[in-house]
């Protein structure tokens, strides 16, 4: 199997699109037109991850972090940074980066925060992307039609909301006449020829909607597949960075740094604690990373507290005067990417009956100690 392959699949699951702008999102190093069979999940690109994936024999790495944020002005292996990359290129190992679009999509990176902290998720924090949906209503003879609404789910079609592979099916009556220049699936040539159809109706964003066609198309039993194609009027996709929630029921600011701690593996955290604090927390703000910019975002949402990382001296100074309670965990908990991209590269290589090994990375990247 091709590298890219693997990516058509991750994409659907995490598109490029979803991405802030200006951020350096998709390839990095390599190419993905070569046959993968390990592919390793990370959070950056160190050159001690490099090593760990030269000594693994890793043919594609997948990083939250790109490695290649800012421009390189000079390629000397003088200089660790060019010299890693120089390793990738040398070992054949291709690194692709997915970044601020791992935090938007729906059950990504700060959905799994908040399941790890007990949030029952309500909405994001900020919004980033409006979209118009699309249907898709599809004509296919009833044995083939669960084929096809597996291959239109994958496709990432059939998302609403917190619901996912949803769509619609109606029964009727195909008829048609193959021309004597047709290959029918089904029927005679010159004759008239009746089938049992379902009209499979399905809704996607509109910004994959080249991706689901062709999957639909490529999928489908006949030479010429009958298909309709709406622009939806009455429903738009919203998507957002961070996300806002409650906990089941309010908790003391040292039970949730507890709690905090405890899910992502830290000693110490730092906390902003402002004169008037509240006693009892429960609607909480999450974004991981770099998000002490929508501290105000928090604050509209009427958050108790808002978890971040990498906040600063005097946006902490900020958040204080605005009784909003801060607790910076750091930015490495953004290390909890890697098990569950596993879990979920594992999920589709059972179901695309992939022959590829996937390996999380072990060496820990968080340039910080506690002493």
């Amino acid at each position: 199997m091709d590298g890219q392959t693997f990516i058509k699949r991750f994409e659907t699951y995490c598109p490029q699109w979803l991405a802030e702008p200006g951020d350096p999102v998709g390839l990095h190093v390599g190419t993905l037109n070569k046959p993968i069979e390990r592919v390793m999940m990370a959070l950056d690109v160190r050159p001690e991850i490099v090593a760990e994936a030269i000594d693994k024999d890793i043919d594609l790495i997948v990083v939250k972090h790109p490695p290649i944020f800012r421009p390189l002005v000079r390629l000397s292996s003088d200089d660790p940074q060019a010299k890693m990359m120089m390793d990738l290129v040398k070992h054949d190992i291709a690194v692709y980066a997915a970044h601020t679009n791992m935090d938007i999509i729906d059950d990504g990176l700060n959905d799994w925060f908040c399941e790890a902290l007990g949030i029952k998720t309500e909405t994001f924090l900020h919004q980033t992307h409006q979209v118009k949906m699309k249907k898709l209503a599809v004509f296919v003879p009833i044995e083939q039609a669960s084929h096809i609404r597996t291959v239109l789910a994958q496709a990432g079609a059939g998302q609403q909301g917190a619901y996912k592979n949803t769509s619609y099916s109606l029964i009727g009556t195909g008829r048609f006449t193959p021309e004597t220049s047709a290959h029918p699936a089904i029927g005679t040539t010159g004759k008239e020829a009746q089938v049992q159809e379902a009209k499979i109706e399905v809704i996607f964003p509109e910004t994959i909607t080249e991706t689901v066609v062709s999957a639909m198309i490529a999928a489908h039993p006949y030479e010429e597949p009958a298909y309709d194609l709406y622009t939806l009027d009455n429903l738009s996709k919203t998507y957002g960075i961070g996300r806002v929630g409650e906990l089941p029921a309010p908790i003391t600011v040292d039970t949730l740094i507890d709690r905090i701690k405890q899910a992502f593996g830290l000693d110490q955290l730092r906390v902003i604690t402002p004169p008037q604090a509240k006693n009892d927390l429960q609607r909480i703000a999450i974004c991981g990373g770099s998000g002490q910019s929508f501290y105000t975002d928090a604050l509209k949402a009427k958050a108790d507290v808002y978890i971040t990382g990498d906040v600063t001296y005097h946006i902490a100074h900020d958040m204080q005067a605005n009784d909003l309670i801060g607790i910076d965990p750091g930015h490495h908990i953004e290390a909890l990417c890697i098990s569950r991209f596993i879990e979920l590269f594992n999920q589709w290589k059972i179901e695309e009956g992939w022959n590829i090994t996937f390996v999380p990375a072990t060496t820990s990247t968080n340039p910080f100690q506690y002493k």
